[in-house]
C-alpha cells in the first residue's frame, strides 16, 4: 500500500471542509513533485484535549464525509484516530490506517477491535511506555489474526509539561519487524501547560533528520496553511511551505541510512 518510506501528513483536527481540502491539494502537489508516499491524516474528534473548552472537531459522521471526499478527490490513503472501540468498525470503510492514540495504547478492547477490521493499525507509543513494552500492544492486535501493525514514537514524559525522545527506542522497536514511525509533531509538544499545549516547532527539521538517519520507516507531520491560527496543536504544526522545504533533506538521510543497512 505504501512505499518503503512514507509520510503521514495533514492537519491535527478537521477544522472545516475548506481547510482540509486546501491542505490536501497542496500535499498532493508536493507528493507528485517529490515522489512521496503520503497518508493523509486528520482527526474527526480530538477527545483528549487539555481543556473542556478546546475545539474538538466536527464529530464522527461529518468528519468521515470530509475524509471520504479527500480520499476520492486526491486518491490519498487515509488515517484517523479512534477513541472508543466501537469507532473502529465505523471508520473502517473510509480509512486505510486506524490510529490508536498514545494515551490509549494499552486499552485491550481498542486494539482488538481495530485489529478485527483487517486495516493497518498504527499504535502510538504512550508517553509512559518503554519501547520494548510495545510488544504487548502488538500482540493484542495480532491476537485477531491481523499482522498489519505500525508503531509510532511520540516522546516520553520528561518531568512535568515536557517530552523527550530516546532515539535508541526507535531501533528497539525496529526489532519487532513492523514499520516504525516517528511522530515529529507531537514529540515537540510541551503538554498541557496552563491549559494549552505548547511546543518547540523550531526543532522539527532536526528531529526529522535524526529519525530518518536512525532508520524509521515513516515520519508523521501535522501541517497547516497558517499554524498560528490552527484550532489544535498550533505550537507544533508546520507551515506547508516549511514541510516541503525539508523533505529533500529527509530523503537524503533516508538514502544514507538505507545504504548503511544494506551494507552492514
Amino acid at each position: 500500500m505504501v512505499d518503503k518510506h512514507f509520510f503521514i501528513a495533514g492537519p491535527c483536527v478537521i477544522e472545516s471542509e475548506s481547510i482540509v481540502i486546501k491542505i490536501a491539494e497542496r500535499l498532493k502537489t508536493i507528493s507528485e513533485k517529490l515522489h512521496l508516499s503520503i497518508i493523509f491524516k486528520a482527526s474527526f474528534d480530538k477527545a483528549n484535549r487539555t481543556s473542556v473548552e478546546s475545539f474538538r472537531g466536527p464529530g464522527l459522521d461529518e468528519g468521515l464525509k470530509i475524509l471520504s471526499k479527500v480520499k476520492k478527490e486526491f486518491n490519498f490513503d487515509i488515517t484517523t484516530d479512534i477513541h472508543i472501540p466501537s469507532q473502529a468498525d465505523y471508520v473502517k470503510d473510509v480509512v486505510d490506517v486506524i490510529q490508536i492514540p498514545a494515551f490509549l495504547c494499552r486499552q485491550t478492547d481498542m486494539l482488538v477491535e481495530a485489529g478485527k477490521t483487517g486495516k493497518i493499525v498504527n499504535i502510538k507509543k504512550g508517553q509512559f511506555v518503554a519501547p520494548w513494552d510495545m510488544k504487548y500492544a502488538i500482540e493484542k492486535v495480532k491476537s485477531t489474526g491481523n499482522s498489519n501493525i505500525w508503531v509510532t514514537e511520540r516522546g516520553s514524559m520528561f518531568g512535568y509539561n515536557n517530552l523527550v525522545v530516546d532515539f535508541r527506542g526507535l531501533r528497539v522497536m525496529k526489532e519487532f519487524n513492523h514499520p516504525v514511525v516517528y511522530d515529529v509533531t507531537h514529540s515537540m509538544q510541551l503538554p498541557s501547560a496552563n491549559g494549552v499545549s505548547g511546543g518547540t516547532r523550531q526543532y522539527a527539521k532536526w528531529l526529522a533528520f535524526a529519525a530518518a538517519s536512525v532508520g524509521v520507516d515513516g515520519l508523521f507531520f501535522e501541517v497547516h496553511p497558517n499554524p498560528e491560527e490552527a484550532l489544535s496543536d498550533a505550537a507544533v504544526m508546520l507551515n506547508l511551505d516549511e514541510f516541503e522545504s525539508i523533505v529533500p533533506t529527509i530523503l537524503e538521510h533516508w538514502d544514507i541510512s538505507d545504504s548503511y543497512e544494506a551494507n552492514s
